[in-house]
């Protein structure tokens, strides 16, 4: 059931979904998946159904590549950034395959899917937990996390490099079949169609680079794969001379595109404490511990002044860790107040293990790894002597995300594991 020529986005997102609706004896076999990571991100929503598209086009005959949506359908509400991005995409959030898409039956096995992993190289969550991720299932891996050694060193794509956006890796794969379906339209007389697709496809890329590279302009985060994707992209769009992404008419303008997506991704006045916490959010086990860490895009002191206050938040994060059935629960913030950069860093371990793992993780990391000062004199800060311990800071190193701080509890939960 893959499409037969090159085909819009919606139209593409309407062939994979038929594919998985239809009766069992006539889905492909076996399906195809192309799946981001779990805390579903634009970068991870947006890379997989670029990626799904295009590596649709690379077999003779096509094979359609189905991108899933690493998250429930409800959990799309809580990312008006992109609702905005899929707008100049032709796209709309309802016309995503979500976890919720997948079918139920007992046609739909580990045995009879293969998974190309996208912003990750190591299946996690419930797809995992029902046993999909196995490494002779994974097909490919285009990745700029630290390679975990799940997918297959045969297995190709195997692009795992270090970019501030993996959709920067995904261009970089994508783009030779990506010209060469562009030369053939254009052969064929089908310009308008050819450059309105460019347009949407350059849109939706676009907006996780930006994103992750704050507008090209963070040292520590761009990379040449960033930078030459991004040429790439607006190379597109000025072929295509379509209005600005932002809807204003006035031909795409990089940094109103960047402002315009910032603007909603920051905006969390109207959430609750647990689905904040959920917006953004990873969970890994290690070492017979599990750990979740929750990225939010507003500071601490936001969070406890306009969202409720300290005892509320507690509460919250409390019930979201026993919700999760997690060990350590973590909240790490991204904010500017005053134009600077920021970065604070929650940690909560729930048991003794769990205590021993966080006192591990500060101690290896907690200087030079992290240069960790204690945050709001201590005011989060607790020791009930009875096996739970909470400690916030804000964070020297700036430029260390959840990407580099994720590795760093979980191989603390594997030390404690082997004491």
């Amino acid at each position: 059931m893959a499409p037969a020529a090159r085909v819009s986005l919606n139209k593409f997102l309407i062939t994979a979904r038929k594919a998985l609706l239809a009766p069992p004896a006539q889905r492909p076999n076996p399906l195809v998946f192309v799946i981001g990571n779990e805390s579903a991100d634009l970068d991870s929503l947006c890379s997989s159904i670029l990626l799904a598209y295009f590596c649709t086009y690379r077999t003779t005959p096509p094979t359609l590549h189905i991108p899933v949506s690493n998250l429930p359908q409800a959990d799309l509400a809580l990312r008006p950034e992109l609702t905005a991005v899929l707008k100049p995409a032709g796209l709309h959030t309802n016309d995503l395959i979500t976890l919720d898409g997948l079918p139920k039956d007992d046609n739909v096995t580990p045995e009879n899917t293969r998974w190309l992993l996208v912003d990750h190289n190591s299946l996690t969550g419930p797809l995992a937990a029902r046993g999909f991720g196995g490494p002779e299932r994974i097909i490919g891996c285009i990745d700029h996390h630290d390679d975990e050694g799940v997918v297959p060193p045969t297995v190709k794509p195997r692009m795992i490099e270090k970019s501030g956006s993996c959709m920067s890796l995904v261009v970089e794969y994508c783009k030779p079949v990506w010209e060469e379906l562009s030369r053939l339209e254009s052969e064929e007389g089908t310009t308008n169609s050819r450059e309105e697709w460019e347009s949407q496809l350059a849109h939706l890329a676009l907006a996780p680079i930006l994103i992750d590279t704050t507008n090209l302009t963070s040292k520590d985060k761009t990379t040449e794969w960033d930078t030459g994707a991004v040429e790439f992209l607006e190379g597109r769009l000025t072929q295509s001379q379509k209005t600005s992404a932002t809807g204003g008419g006035q031909g795409y303008d990089r940094t109103a595109y960047f402002n315009h997506i910032t603007s909603l991704k920051e905006e969390i006045a109207g959430l609750s404490y647990r689905d904040i916490l959920r917006k953004d959010y990873k969970r890994w086990e290690d070492g017979g511990l599990a750990v979740g860490i929750s990225t939010v895009v507003r500071g601490l002191e936001y969070l406890l002044t306009e969202i409720g206050d300290q005892k509320e938040f507690t509460e919250a994060l409390r019930a979201w860790a026993k919700e999760q059935e997690l060990d350590i629960a973590a909240v790490m913030t991204v904010s500017n107040p005053d134009g600077k950069f920021t970065r604070e860093l929650l940690i909560w371990a729930f048991n003794e293990r769990a205590v021993k793992v966080v006192k591990r993780f500060v101690e290896k990391n907690g200087e030079e790894g992290l240069q960790l000062q204690t945050w709001g004199s201590g005011k989060l800060d607790s020791d009930d002597g009875k096996g739970e311990w909470v400690r916030c800071w804000t964070q020297g190193r700036v430029d260390k995300s959840r990407k580099q701080v994720a590795p760093m509890l979980r191989d603390a939960m594997k030390e404690v594991a082997r004491l």
